[in-house]
């Protein structure tokens, strides 16, 4: 398994413990840290600190695209992979096609048995709409975007 890889099922540990628990993200993620110093953390802790940090407005990005489900009907896992992932979309850092992947490997590793399936379609959905330019845009992505008007 890559380092990336790996790294983001980290992340995925450490917001679902922090979101079960009640507690800091911080506290997790340092205890984490002390366990498992050889990981990538640089990236785990920006990963990490941005999708707590923007958890409500990620969540008003994925609701529209949850046809028949309602964003606290669906299971915390599941919750966390799509913050995950339209953060990084909305980063735009890294191609949308391997952000989706590497989102339906953490749903087949960590979620129930239609969580890939899931997991993908949302995320093609939100992909879609970020592409289009609309209001889901993480600022990077919209700096980026209006930097190339110019």
């Amino acid at each position: 398994m890559n380092r990336r890889r790996r790294a983001r099922g980290l992340a995925l540990q450490i917001l679902y413990q922090a979101e079960v628990g009640r507690f800091p993200v911080e506290e997790v993620l340092e205890q984490i840290r002390a366990q498992r110093p050889r990981e990538e953390w640089p990236f785990i802790v920006a990963l990490v600190g941005a999708v707590a940090e923007r958890r409500r407005a990620l969540d008003r990005a994925i609701r529209p695209h949850l046809r028949g489900w309602r964003l606290e009907r669906l299971s915390t896992v599941d919750r966390i992979i799509l913050r995950l992932g339209v953060h990084e979309l909305q980063q735009g850092d890294i191609p949308a096609p391997i952000v989706i992947s590497e989102a339906v490997e953490l749903g087949k590793r960590y979620g129930g048995e239609a969580s890939a399936r899931f997991v993908n379609g949302v995320l093609g959905a939100v992909t879609r709409t970020v592409s289009q330019g609309t209001a889901t845009d993480g600022p990077e992505a919209r700096r980026r975007r209006e930097g190339s008007r110019a």
